[in-house]
């Protein structure tokens, strides 16, 4: 809106004159402010946009290594488990078949969860070191 000075407000400012320089200048300042704010809604929200995309190649890493560990600790934990239920009298007494598999599961969960975590951790570390 353009200041529309008079020629009354030339040589002295009446009131009405001011109040129309105030408006104009209120006016104004309240377009930067809509200008400032709609740049900064579009920086933050590419901002989040690429957080988001970071969190999730993080947690996909993460998911990846973890089922890594999952079938390297089954087979770990499969085969002496299996082997002890046909050699040990003990064993294949005590142990059931749902035993031995809670016993491989087990293990195989606990390495997912753990390598899963861990792997998770050292990405988000490592991305927020090239940030900062």
């Amino acid at each position: 809106m353009p200041i529309n000075i008079h020629s009354c407000c030339t040589h002295k400012l009446t009131q009405s004159c001011k109040a129309e320089i105030l408006l104009s200048y209120l006016l104004l300042q309240l377009k930067v402010f809509q200008i400032q704010t709609k740049m900064a809604k579009n920086v933050s929200l590419a901002s989040v946009d690429q957080k988001l995309a970071m969190a999730k190649r993080c947690s996909h890493e993460g998911v990846v290594a973890g089922a890594k560990a999952a079938v390297v600790a089954t087979v770990a934990t499969a085969i002496p488990t299996l082997a002890c239920g046909k050699i040990s009298p003990w064993a294949r007494a005590n142990l059931n078949p749902t035993a031995k598999a809670l016993i491989v599961s087990t293990a195989a969960g606990m390495a997912y969860f753990i390598v899963a975590d861990k792997t998770i951790l050292a990405t988000a570390r490592q991305n927020s070191f090239k940030q900062g």
